[in-house]
């Protein structure tokens, strides 16, 4: 059985900080589509349209009829381990510093034979769960789990390399004045996380919640105004080496378009928060992140933006919002090739209308900000990259993936109609 993870000792100067390697990551284009779902946590293989087929490794024809015609659906998880080995050498610089590391082949219930990491706790010959998440170098891999839970199963040493459990990790919030950043932090308390940094810009000024804030174990409160390049400069000065997750929190939302408009004031202000925020977070904190993406049990490993879903396609309803949410969702992007291969993770989480003040006219559905902080700490858990939630959210990712032209003109009739 997995032994418990323990709290990791303080760090000691001397030693070198291990430095982020590669486990092989070459893929066809095909395969790519299969690391595009892990990164949402789905199992998905190739399925032939003309013999109905389940195959693996990705290719280009049907090897059963030879048909061009394939697809990638979700299959079922289950499986059952028929070989397993532990390896103790590898010429493979990544893994060499991480022996024995286990793996074995599966037989999915689906119908291929997988190679994939087995868990600790898997016995062998026994029924697995096969989950597919990304590794630390962004390509998708497969995991052979227990198919029922077992004690401290999450503490595993193959598992939580694929994952980015808040547990035992310092955690920086950059937004405690609102209800989510709140919420935030009793989630990742709740989830052990040993520190939580808390954000908080103009402390002099009042807001509801801070001595409940002030008062959660674990939470420390930082002065942090992602408007001023020196305050974010200096908060990284002093925490920016500490930092193994980052989850910005800070938004700036106001109704209307542009049209509705008397300048661009408050456009500006939405992209000065939005996106000009994140980026300065990214210079000040990406670089040590970066750099601490194999600094072993409590590595920087995760960088989470929560983003609006009309991200995607602009709602004028919210519309210059929207536009700023898009600029943000775009460098989000540029931040996850940065970090490429480095082991940290870029998080996005797409959600719908949050039940907050600027959003209080919209009708339900709309997501609670409890909802959505204890989403964002489950999905670290899980390892996931990309996340959607609620009603309103799927919705509106389902039509986008279907045919963005045709989404933007449903939300712009439903401002017509």
């Amino acid at each position: 059985m997995t032994e418990p993870l323990k709290r990791p000792s303080k760090k000691n100067p001397q030693k070198r900080t291990v430095l982020p390697t590669l486990p092989p990551h070459a893929r066809s284009r095909k395969a790519l589509a299969f690391t595009a779902a892990a990164a949402e946590g789905v199992l998905k293989l190739q399925q032939c349209a003309a013999c109905t087929h389940i195959t693996y490794p990705p290719r280009e024809i049907c090897p059963k009829c030879w048909s061009m015609d394939l697809s990638w659906v979700p299959v079922s998880e289950g499986g059952e381990l028929v070989s397993e080995t532990t390896l103790r050498t590898s010429i493979n610089t990544h893994f060499r510093e991480r022996m024995p590391w286990r793996i074995g082949t599966v037989q999915l219930d689906a119908g291929p034979s997988v190679l994939a990491h087995v868990h600790g706790d898997v016995e062998a010959y026994s029924r697995v769960r096969v989950i597919a998440r990304t590794d630390k170098s962004g390509q998708g891999v497969m995991m052979a789990l227990p198919e029922k839970e077992t004690p401290n199963m999450a503490d595993d040493r193959q598992l939580r390399a694929l994952t980015c459990d808040p547990k035992f990790r310092r955690v920086l919030i950059t937004d405690g004045r609102t209800e989510l950043g709140q919420a935030m932090a009793r989630a990742l308390a709740d989830a052990g996380a040993s520190i939580v940094f808390v954000g908080i810009a103009e402390a002099w000024r009042p807001y509801a919640g801070s001595a409940e804030l002030a008062g959660i174990p674990g939470v420390e409160i930082m002065p942090l105004d992602i408007t001023d390049t020196i305050s974010v400069e200096e908060l990284a000065g002093e925490i920016g080496g500490k930092t193994d997750i980052l989850i910005n929190t800070a938004e700036y939302v106001r109704p209307g378009g542009a049209m509705e408009r008397d300048g661009v004031v408050t456009a500006r202000d939405e992209m000065e928060i939005n996106y000009f925020g994140l980026m300065r977070l990214i210079q000040a904190f990406g670089p040590g992140m970066k750099f601490r993406g194999a600094d072993g049990d409590n590595s920087a490993c995760a960088w989470v933006n929560l983003l609006s879903v009309y991200a995607l396609s602009n709602w004028a309803a919210f519309g210059t919002t929207s536009a700023s949410q898009a600029a943000a969702y775009s460098l989000s992007q540029c931040l996850r090739g940065e970090l490429a291969g480095s082991g940290v993770k870029v998080m996005n989480v797409l959600f719908g209308p949050l039940d907050e003040s600027w959003r209080q006219p919209l009708p339900p559905p709309k997501v609670t900000p409890k909802r959505l902080a204890r989403t964002v700490v489950e999905s670290l858990q899980q390892g996931l990259e990309n996340v959607t939630l609620g009603p309103v959210a799927e919705d509106v990712v389902r039509r986008f993936r279907e045919d963005p032209m045709v989404l933007e003109r449903e939300l712009t009739q439903i401002q017509l109609g």
